[in-house]
C-alpha cells in the first residue's frame, strides 16, 4: 500500500471535512423540513387548505434561499481552496 505525502494527506482531510459539512447540512435541512411540515400541516387529509398551502410555500421559499446561500458559500470555499 502506498503512503500519502503531507500534501495528499492534507487534501484528503480537507475533502473529508467538506463531505462531513455537506452531510451535516443535509441532515439539518431534512430536520427543518420535518418541523415545517409538522407546523404547517396539523391534520393531513386529501387536500391542503389555503393556510397550509401558504405556510408550506413560505417554508419552501425559505429553504430554497437557504440552500442557495449555503451552496454559494461552499462554491466560494472550493474556489479559494483551488487557488
Amino acid at each position: 500500500m502506498m503512503e500519502l505525502g503531507e500534501a495528499e494527506e492534507a487534501e484528503l482531510q480537507r475533502l473529508v471535512a467538506a463531505q462531513q459539512q455537506k452531510a451535516q447540512f443535509t441532515t439539518r435541512v431534512h430536520h427543518f423540513m420535518e418541523q415545517r411540515w409538522d407546523k404547517c400541516v396539523e391534520k393531513p387529509g386529501n387536500c391542503l387548505d389555503s393556510h397550509n398551502e401558504n405556510c408550506l410555500s413560505s417554508c419552501v421559499d425559505r429553504s430554497i434561499d437557504t440552500t442557495l446561500t449555503i451552496t454559494s458559500y461552499f462554491a466560494q470555499n472550493v474556489q479559494k481552496g483551488g487557488q
